[in-house]
């Protein structure tokens, strides 16, 4: 099976000029287990959350990073807004690397909302003290006009000027993630990462604070990272979309090229997964979602890491690890699988479903 020609992909420009953020080869990894216990097996057991990431985030575009639960999405996430530390790799800003312990400037740049509003916010502080402390600790404005600052943030998020005198657990789920949402916004962040934002919250007030991102970034121009394990939120907001699988992205595509094309065969796992209102089978449907669960992190296969399973994996993927690659004609979408731009598989729905017969 040939394939067109190929070029590195993962970090094409998608604009003019330096991205924003940009991370090259990026690793995070945890030790498992006990000191005692490595020493009598003569090794120590090391889990690799994100494995050699390549991501590239350009001014004012949102990007999805999308994948299954334990795919590495908020590890990533962490390292890039520098709350833990990678093993490898650089992370660059405005094309300024950033150290491993960031500057003040640096860590208003990249701010994080987490996705339980509640634990993130503290209990036993109202609204506007939380909001008065990060004001004054990161001298924002003046200490006169953080009463005006704050009220005008609540605002901007949707919220009256009494929450400023209401604690946390007064408000409900939504109202919570609103106010996450204005705390991140106080240090006029350059980058916002939205950590699954909605997925603690009732499906009724999900397509709210959806709206709200997208309302923010047309006001404030705002660059957006937003992390989901769900594909179905992200077509309306996103620009583009990053595709995780086991500690690496496995396929980054304009957000309609990636649900109109998939190349990547988990990509179209995941598609197929997506409820639809309707009984007809389309180009998305007509594979099956993603099957069994994925291998454990501390023991990833040899070759390409989905090849286990995978309905079109030949002897190649167990051989080759697949590089994140991109047809010459299209360098914005890139994939890591040997067969993503092979001649004879342009319609991965039809082969993905043959193969899986």
């Amino acid at each position: 099976m040939s394939t067109q020609p190929a070029v590195a992909a993962g970090l094409e420009p998608q604009g003019d000029g330096t991205p924003l953020l940009e991370a090259t080869s990026l690793s995070v990894s945890f030790s498992v287990g006990s000191a005692l216990a490595a020493r009598l097996r003569h090794e120590p057991r090391v889990l690799h959350a994100v494995d050699g990431v390549d991501l590239r985030i350009e001014r004012g575009e949102a990007v999805a990073l999308v994948g299954e639960s334990g795919s590495g999405k908020s590890t990533l996430a962490r390292a890039l807004a520098g709350l833990l530390t990678p093993g490898k790799g650089e992370i660059r800003l405005d094309g300024n690397v950033l150290p491993a312990h960031r500057s003040r400037a640096d860590q208003r740049a990249v701010q994080m909302v987490f996705q339980d509003p509640y634990s993130s916010l503290n209990p036993r502080l109202t609204v506007g003290g939380v909001l008065h402390e990060l004001l004054r600790v990161h001298h924002v404005v003046p200490r006169a006009q953080i009463p005006g600052y704050t009220r005008e943030l609540l605002g901007l998020v949707g919220l009256g000027e009494d929450s400023v005198h209401a604690l946390p657990r007064q408000f409900s789920g939504g109202q919570r993630q609103r106010v996450a949402i204005a705390r991140a916004l106080a240090l006029r962040p350059e980058l916002l990462i939205a950590d699954e934002p909605v997925s603690a919250l009732d499906v009724s007030v999900q397509a709210t604070i959806l709206n709200l991102l997208q309302d923010l970034r047309a006001q404030l121009g705002l660059t957006l990272l937003f992390i989901s394990h769900n594909l179905a939120v992200v077509r309306h907001l996103c620009d583009r979309v990053a595709v995780m699988y086991l500690g690496r992205i496995v396929e980054v595509a304009p957000v309609e090229e990636l649900f109109e094309a998939p190349r990547h065969p988990y990509t179209q796992g995941l598609l197929a997964a997506i409820p639809r209102m309707t009984f007809a089978a389309d180009a998305r449907g007509d594979g099956p979602a993603v099957r069994g669960d994925p291998p454990s992190p501390l023991r990833i296969p040899a070759g390409c890491r989905f090849r286990t399973r995978c309905p079109i994996a030949e002897q190649i993927c167990a051989e080759h690890d697949p590089a994140l690659l991109s047809p010459a004609d299209a360098p914005a979408h890139s994939a890591a699988c040997h067969f993503a731009f092979a001649a004879g598989v342009a319609d991965w729905g039809q082969s993905v479903h043959d193969a899986g017969a």
